[in-house]
This record gives structure tokens, sequence and C-alpha cells, in this order.
């Protein structure tokens, strides 16, 4: 080949590079087209409260249209593992509180989650957490945690109720039991909602509850929390004990949200998210929009997210072999 054709091909070479490189930035500004967060559970729960908070304030700020679509089924494994096979592009993410890690655990053979929550997502953010509560309908006539062990004892006390097996709330009655070295026997509902209406019913005399979810009806007087699983008390119900505190050891279990996105996502649009998320926890009326619902605002670096759900992992995995706990 002649030089001087040589010549004229490496620059259109160069010269197509560096178009090419121009068209990838351009292209890879982001967000340059609408954001999904996916929350794998019906509209009107916690999460999907949050979710919707988090899309307005982060749309606000990116500029950019951020929408959630609520994919659900087989205990939040349909949602979380379409997020999982997502393009990691930053367009598709997961709002999803920390049954996305105990879910996979307790899926019966055969169902399981087609995910693995430790390798196949992109951590982001922390958003909240939030306090389990030992929860009693005011006409049982239990005002503290140590007749509900007695009525149990006696056989007085036979059933909880839980939004359903597997769920944080079903491990923590499962603790509750051995530490208090008692038998009540979980009856499991398709949600929150359902549980909490035979409660009030008297259906089923105890459940164990985020304190959002009840709240409306411990403030009128139809529900008596009794003691909150936590490390210390909530904030949100400063006068009720910690199990810790009356004797009932081992018992510490709560609840958290975050954000997540596929594997292998730019480490650049993690920070970016990242970023906002934490500014966004800080705001006035997000912290308050939270508190309605009983959720403690967290935040923090990705790292610290991903040592949470590795911790989780550990310990669930730990809790569920251990109690033989299975989901439907």
């Amino acid at each position: 080949m002649k030089p001087a054709r040589c010549k004229v091909l490496a620059t259109l070479g160069a010269a197509t590079a560096l178009l090419a490189a121009g068209t990838a930035l351009a292209q890879g500004a982001y967000p340059n087209k609408p954001i999904t967060i996916v929350v794998a559970y019906p509209a009107g729960g916690d999460v999907d409260v949050l979710a919707r908070l988090f899309a307005e304030k982060l749309g606000t700020r990116l500029k950019q249209s951020v929408v959630v679509e609520n994919r659900t089924g087989a205990a939040g494994t349909i949602g979380s593992a379409y997020v999982a096979r997502a393009n990691p592009d930053g367009y598709t993410l997961l709002v999803a509180p920390n049954t996305v890690a105990i879910a996979p655990l307790v899926l019966k053979a055969g169902t399981g989650a087609s995910y693995d929550v430790q390798h196949d997502f992109t951590p982001v953010s922390q958003i909240g957490t939030q306090s389990l509560f030992v929860v009693v309908n005011k006409g049982s006539g239990i005002t503290k945690v140590s007749d509900l062990v007695a009525r149990a004892r006696a056989g007085k006390v036979e059933t909880y109720a839980t939004p359903g097996n597997g769920s944080p709330m079903h491990i923590m009655g499962e603790l509750f039991n051995k530490s208090a070295g008692v038998k009540i026997n979980q009856v499991p509902y398709r949600g929150l909602a359902p549980a909490i209406v035979d409660v009030l019913g008297g259906q089923v005399p105890v459940t164990f509850v985020t304190y959002g979810a009840v709240a409306q009806y411990v403030g009128n007087g139809s529900l008596v929390p009794l003691a909150v699983a936590g490390l210390k008390r909530s904030p949100f119900a400063p006068n009720v004990p910690t199990l810790a505190e009356l004797g009932y050891k081992d018992v510490e279990i709560g609840a958290w949200q975050a954000m997540l996105g596929p594997k292998g996502m730019p480490p650049e649009i993690v920070r970016t998210l990242n970023t906002h998320m934490n500014e966004i926890l800080k705001m006035p009326d997000v912290i308050a929009r939270m508190a309605t619902i009983a959720v403690t605002p967290a935040g923090g670096d990705p790292a610290a997210l991903s040592k949470l759900i590795a911790a989780d992992t550990t310990r669930y995995t730990k809790i569920v072999k251990e109690f033989g706990i299975q989901a439907d």
C-alpha cells in the first residue's frame, strides 16, 4: 500500500474514532431518557410509598422523568429478578425492603428466586430503617409481654398473625418463641392489611408488625404495642420498651429499604444516584413524609449497603435453616 494512501486511511480512522467517542459521550450523559424504579410489591405499601417519594424528588433533581412500576408476585422475587436481568445503564432501578435478601432463602425448592442478592445487584443507597413491634388487640386484656408469655404457656394464646411465610415478621415470631420459651403458631396472611384486620377483629390476638402500619389503631386505642425488637427504642414510640430491656434476648430484628440496580452499573452513575439520594434524605419534607410510615432515614455509601446485605444474608441463612422457615 502506498504511503499516501496509508496516511489517508489513518486520518480517516482517527476521525472515525473521535466521532464515535463524541457520540458515546453524548449518549452517555446521564440521564437522557426516563428512569424506571421497580417495586416488587403492590401499590400503597411502605416500599411503594417510598419509591414514589424518591421518584418525584429524583425526577426534579435529574431533570428527567422517573416512573414507578409495580411488578409483583413470588414474595417480591419477580420484580427483583427483573431488575437483576436489566441493562445496567442506570435506567432500571429497584427500591426494595430487606425481604430482597430473605426471599431467596425461604422459597420452596423449584420455586427459588432467580437472583443472588449479593452478586446480581449494584448497591446504590440504603433508604431507611423500620422497627418491628409486638402488638396485641386491646380487647385481649394483655398489657405487657409477660402477660402474653404467661397466656401462651397456659395455652390461652395460640396464634400470631404475619403478612406471610418467610417475612421478617414471621422470623421475629420464631425468634420470640425461642427467647420466651413458648410456642405461638404463625397464621400467615397475604399482606399486612388482612393480618391487621384480623387482629383488630380479635380473630388472632397478637401480631409482629412495623409501627407505621398500626399507628392509627394504636392512636385510637384499638391496638396496644407491648415491645419493640430493636437494639434501642423507636423514636416513633419512645415509651415502648425493647424486648431486650424486658429480658428477652436475641430477638433484635427490623426492616430496611434500599435502592439497588443491576450488576455492573457504571461507578459514575452509582455516584450520581447515591449523592442525590443522600441529599434527598436530608430534606425536611422527605423526613416528615417518611415519619408518617415510621421510617427513619438512613443513607450512606454503596459499600455500607453492600455490607448490610452480606450481614443479613449470613444471619438469615442460619435462622431460616434453624427454624425450617419456608415461604408459600
